[in-house]
């Protein structure tokens, strides 16, 4: 079994040297997604909270997509944020995202993230089985 990089059509460049989700059989990685346009590459999303974490997950759901899978597909995630005083924000963007049962959740608060973004998302989904 090999891993198979994804850079999915449309998405902003990586902000560096990793792809932005690897699939090894059935699972699927995806990078941390900040809130970048993709439509503006570099460009950081401006905005509270709410607006990051809706652009952050739209970013999620390009890779999914690309991928033949939704939300629904995501077993694992993890959510890192530069203030937890915010999660209620974050959280009720997120829930309009992730079908249930959810997937397990873990969020993290960390002192920086890249282009002063104010939240990070990362997802493990599972392709259905044939």
């Amino acid at each position: 079994m090999s891993k198979q990089a994804i850079h999915p059509p449309g998405a902003a460049p990586a902000l560096g040297p990793y792809s932005h989700a690897i699939r090894f059989g059935n699972l699927l990685f995806c990078s941390g997604q900040v809130p970048i346009d993709p439509a503006q590459p570099g460009g950081a999303v401006e905005g509270d909270i709410r607006a990051q974490t809706r652009r952050v997950l739209e970013n999620v759901s390009l890779i999914l997509r690309s991928q033949g899978l939704d939300f629904s597909a995501v077993v694992k995630s993890t959510v890192f944020m530069t203030n937890l005083a915010e999660f209620q924000g974050m959280n009720e963007v997120y829930a309009e995202f992730f079908p249930a049962p959810y997937p397990a959740r873990s969020t993290v608060q960390v002192t920086a993230l890249p282009r002063a973004s104010k939240v990070e998302i990362e997802v493990t989904a599972v392709f259905p089985e044939a």
